[in-house]
């Protein structure tokens, strides 16, 4: 067994190796079009590629320092960590933080409803491989996921009853839901996710150039589809979805504050589950939810209760976990992160409280 970079010539062998569209070769090359360093290598036995994976260094504003971020990757081993520390000292990373594409967890769920006993449990220890809990993680720990592999009528059965009904409302309604790649749709999908879902969630967002350069690279690799649902030509809501491995994710999502009523988002859900299924995916990866205790105060209980009512088992991935290269420096980042957060939430808090005593302007 051998471990080494990969050339761009192997960019199928590699692809072909990689279970999540943030580890394929399209992913990296995006990044690299935000100025971000990416390093590939694999696992070889006997010319094989046997494992692969992709790491970004980002910069340290001001110093010579970078960050390596492992999201989505394979399990990690020791040879795998052995060359992330390789990769880390040659990009003078202060650490490298890893998110495995790796479940520990899963719990059922009976059509809406997550049972509390943990169905499927899988053992794990980071810390002997030299690894480090994350103070802070970036990708959510919790998902749902959904087997598509089944016929609609199951699929729909397997559904809380009241998202059935708000499927079939929208369909009464005259909910019209397309999947349109077209550069426009992209326009309409930045649109409505910036000048309304944004302002109302309150999100931190990359900016729209952020998701152009995004598109350019992904949807021309089939990897990136939009879904708009209509309401007499007026787009309601908009979804953002990859396609990777068999795998349908839903990482972004967009709705309009008008005519709620019509359940736009529950109907372009359930097209997305149809359109998975056309596409040949046999699971549907909803990008993220609350833990199974979730609290209903948390202000993403309303996303998370939406994604329950599609039947998906509730996952929990092995978290996020630091391999430190810089112990003192690392310390001294970690402190830094905690203060510039904090500052960016009282910044939000004083622009929220702005937004509601100053007046409006006419339009």
């Amino acid at each position: 067994m051998v471990i080494r970079k990969l050339l761009p010539e192997e960019k199928d062998v590699y692809n072909a190796a990689v279970n999540h569209p943030l580890q394929t070769w399209e992913w990296g090359n995006f990044r690299e079009s935000l100025g971000i360093k990416v390093e590939r290598a694999g696992l070889f036995d006997k010319n094989k590629l046997i494992s692969a994976w992709e790491v970004y260094f980002h910069k340290v504003p001001r110093t010579n320092f970078t960050i390596g971020y492992f999201p989505k990757g394979p399990n990690p081993r020791e040879d795998l960590i052995a060359s992330l520390r390789d990769l880390a000292r040659e990009n003078n990373a202060l650490f490298v933080k890893i998110e495995p594409d790796f479940v520990v967890r899963r719990w059922e769920n009976h059509k809406g409803e997550i049972t509390n006993e943990v169905v499927e449990s899988d053992k794990y220890d980071y810390n002997s491989l030299g690894l480090s809990l994350s103070p802070k993680q970036l990708f959510d720990q919790h998902t749902f996921i959904l087997d598509i592999s089944k016929d609609e009528p199951s699929l729909l059965e397997g559904m809380s009853p009241k998202a059935r009904y708000n499927i079939r409302l929208a369909q009464r309604k005259g909910i019209v839901v397309e999947h349109d790649n077209s550069p426009s749709s992209l326009t309409i999908f930045l649109k409505l996710l910036f000048n309304d879902t944004v302002k109302r969630q309150g999100f931190y967002m990359h900016d729209q150039e952020y998701f152009r350069k995004m598109w350019q690279v992904l949807e021309p690799s089939g990897i990136a589809h939009i879904l708009l649902a209509k309401y007499k030509e007026k787009v309601l809501a908009g979804w953002m979805l990859f396609v990777w491995n068999e795998t349908l994710y839903y990482p972004y999502g967009a709705s309009s504050s008008q005519m709620r009523n019509l359940m736009a988002s529950n109907l372009i859900c359930w097209e997305a589950i149809r359109f998975g299924k056309s596409m040949g995916c046999k699971t549907f990866d909803m990008w993220g939810c609350l833990p199974p205790d979730a609290n209903p105060r948390h202000p993403w209980y309303g996303f998370h209760r939406f994604k329950i009512g599609y039947g998906g088992k509730l996952v929990e991935f092995a978290g996020s976990w630091d391999l430190v290269i810089n112990e003192p420096l690392y310390r001294v980042y970690n402190v830094a992160e905690k203060i510039r957060w904090k500052v960016l939430r009282l910044k939000k808090k004083g622009s929220s409280l702005l937004d509601k005593l100053l007046p409006k302007k006419e339009s």
